[in-house]
């Protein structure tokens, strides 16, 4: 681990819901984001969450513009550096009186996408995702052959990206349950989430130039969640030959903050435990430190709340609870396998983890698994059961990173409600 002073926990700020217990971002966090006065004609600009306040990051002198492309393509020096200079200005007194007039409540504020993003892949990095779905899918081969040997990824739809409380419209197109004989068109009738996070990148690579896994972090800038939507009647039916299309490209939810991987140090775990007879990973794969400490436990739960719960103003009901730490693959290696054919990666690109399950039945990332494909539908506060999901029903993403040792930090929310699915007009 690389720590410095900025991840001492007994660090304090001068903005009082920082420091309060629970708060997702104290000063040790420090996430980037963009936002603008609700209801002003302020142009979009980059900010750091601290407590429940946003600091305009021109007061340090930084300019961002309306997006964080070029502090994420800056590379980790100069984010280091400038974790560094908040870190003191948020937590000495006497700088109050010169940043506190920078400083926005957060409930004042639009948030906004935080990069301009170029492209965005998905991974595939559960095993216990991959069997899980595999043996609904594919019940005599569930898991294919190639999974132990490679980071399964397929490439989604970056225009389709949205931020957290961007309305999510029930997807229509091609279905064919196994008893009918000819596919129909329609709105999903099993309509998904999936708990990942993503990460952004940073400085790129020129194209057809490798990247390193044991330089593959430098290529991060930092974390954000993501809820990859999905539509498991058309995912179904189009996934063969070539993989997921109108099932997955119509929205991905991210949240508006990026935890940087410096906030995220004190958090590092050692990656996934293969079992014996497991393929060891080809050597363009494999590095000794990224096997050490290569992972980061980070603590992913789902929430739903139906829109009977909010008329009642009931509280979401949380469905699970998973950690990214179980994940087959680390992120250098997604990164590393991304690049290895020359691909060129870009500064604000998406690279998504795939959805996170654990071992336990309560640790599952997705409706898929958690109702055993609809079949097994689970109850929500409310009296209302669920299968999956419906018009009017709110997914809510959250996620935390906690040590003993150290400030827990947070990720925000990504955050979505289902409207129902537009009608298309037939055409003569």
């Amino acid at each position: 681990m690389r720590l410095d002073e900025t991840h001492d926990p007994a660090r304090k700020s001068w903005i009082e819901s920082a420091n309060e217990p629970g708060c997702e971002f104290p000063i040790q966090n420090l996430p980037f984001g963009i936002f603008r006065r609700k209801r002003s004609k302020e142009a979009p600009r980059g900010g750091v969450a601290i407590g429940d306040r946003i600091l305009d990051l021109a007061a340090v002198g930084v300019k961002t513009g309306s997006t964080l492309n070029r502090l994420a393509a800056a590379g980790g020096t100069a984010r280091k550096a400038l974790r560094a200079l908040l870190s003191r200005a948020l937590s000495d007194p006497k700088q109050k009186k010169r940043f506190a007039k920078h400083l926005v409540p957060m409930a004042q504020a639009e948030l906004f996408l935080p990069v301009a993003i170029g492209d965005y892949s998905d991974f595939f990095t559960s095993l216990h995702h991959a069997t899980n779905a595999g043996r609904m899918f594919r019940p005599d081969n569930p898991l294919l052959p190639n999974y132990k040997w490679l980071p399964i990824g397929y490439h989604g739809r970056a225009s389709s990206v949205v931020v957290s409380g961007t309305p999510v419209v029930r997807p229509s197109g091609q279905r064919k349950p196994p008893e009918t004989p000819a596919p129909s068109f329609g709105p999903s009738r099993r309509l998904d989430y999936e708990a990942e996070i993503a990460f952004v990148v940073g400085p790129g690579n020129p194209p057809g130039k490798p990247i390193r896994v044991r330089r593959a972090l430098d290529h991060v800038f930092g974390v954000v969640l993501l809820n990859d939507w999905s539509a498991r009647d058309l995912q179904a039916w189009e996934y063969q030959p070539l993989g997921p299309f109108l099932a997955k490209s119509f929205a991905t939810t991210i949240s508006p903050w990026i935890v940087t991987l410096e906030a995220l140090e004190p958090f590092r775990v050692p990656a996934f435990v293969r079992e014996a007879g497991d393929p060891a990973p080809l050597a363009y794969l494999h590095d000794e430190a990224d096997q050490r400490e290569g992972m980061f436990a980070i603590e992913i739960e789902m929430h739903l709340r139906s829109a009977k719960m909010r008329a009642a103003k009931m509280r979401s009901a949380r469905l699970s609870r998973g950690n990214y730490a179980t994940s087959y693959w680390t992120p250098a290696q997604i990164v590393a396998h991304h690049a290895s054919n020359g691909c060129n990666l870009r500064p604000g690109d998406l690279l998504g983890s795939g959805t996170i399950s654990g071992p336990a039945p309560d640790s599952v990332g997705s409706l898929l698994e958690l109702t055993m494909g609809g079949k097994q539908p689970i109850r929500l506060p409310s009296g209302e059961q669920r299968g999956f999901l419906e018009d009017g029903d709110e997914v809510i993403e959250c996620g935390r990173c906690a040590r003993e040792g150290f400030a827990t930090i947070g990720f925000g929310e990504a955050a979505g409600i289902v409207k129902p699915a537009l009608v298309v007009q037939s055409v003569a």
